[in-house]
């Protein structure tokens, strides 16, 4: 029974974690802005960190069910 919040919300986590990271990585390959108005570099690291993290507390979700 509780495995089925941890199971959908590591699911989310991961999704939105795996896209954050692969959409960041298309705009720095084709130099794109990732963020408008914000340092190219700032906005990379930011939104990379951002993915790993997300991507991370999916898979630490998964470990918990």
């Amino acid at each position: 029974m509780e495995s089925g919040p941890a199971i959908f919300a590591g699911t989310v986590f991961a999704l939105f974690g795996a896209a954050l990271l692969l959409w960041t990585g298309a705009c720095v390959l084709h130099r794109a802005p990732v963020a408008h108005r914000v340092s190219p570099v700032a906005s990379a690291a930011l939104a990379t960190a951002f993915g790993v993290v997300f991507l991370a507390l999916g898979v630490w979700c998964f470990t918990r069910v």
